[in-house]
């Protein structure tokens, strides 16, 4: 998710916070240093007051847009079926 908010442009923490509406600041922040790790995103210090910092998607990151949007597809094609299986196991679980 985080990929698909700073694909079109670069994006400071904050603004990527609020598009990823529910996700914890712990959570973002140990993403993002995964991601960067990982050479699919970099960190840009910005010399504002206060000090500001943007997030880009690299080269590597970009590649990873063709299987993204086959497994988006894949998602919308069978959401339905997953979600159908989830409550038949809830159901059968119950009953246990």
């Amino acid at each position: 998710m985080i990929l698909t908010v700073i694909c079109p442009k670069p994006s400071r923490f904050n603004e990527i916070k609020r598009r990823l509406d529910g996700i914890t600041h712990k959570a973002l922040a140990d993403a993002l240093k995964r991601l960067e790790r990982n050479g699919l995103v970099t960190r840009t210090v910005l010399p504002t007051a206060p000090i500001g910092v943007e997030y880009a998607i690299t080269p590597l990151g970009h590649s990873l847009r063709e299987p993204f949007e086959a497994l988006c597809a894949w998602a919308l094609q069978y959401g339905d079926a997953i979600e159908e299986a989830w409550v038949v196991s809830e159901r059968a679980r119950a009953r246990n």
